[in-house]
């Protein structure tokens, strides 16, 4: 069975083949939202309205998680 999504050098079969990077192009503030965004293949603005919405409205500090997120995620080098 060849081409089938079973096949071992299918590229979806390892999962995501980009690392998780911090934006250049779609940065607000540091990029991490953008990258987030870039990663999962979504609109940044989803990805920020998520984020704005999770920090109101639940008890997690979102001001921290997102520095802590800036620190951990290297910025993207190139494009």
């Amino acid at each position: 069975m060849t081409g089938g999504p079973l096949e071992v050098n299918h590229p979806m079969s390892y999962g995501y083949s980009q690392p998780l990077r911090r934006s250049m192009r779609d940065c607000t503030i540091a990029g991490v939202c953008g990258g987030i965004a870039e990663y999962f293949d979504l609109d940044s603005t989803l990805v920020r309205v998520v984020y704005v919405l999770a920090s109101i409205c639940t008890a997690f500090s979102g001001v921290w998680i997102y520095i802590i997120l800036w620190i951990l995620i290297p910025k993207r080098e190139y494009y």
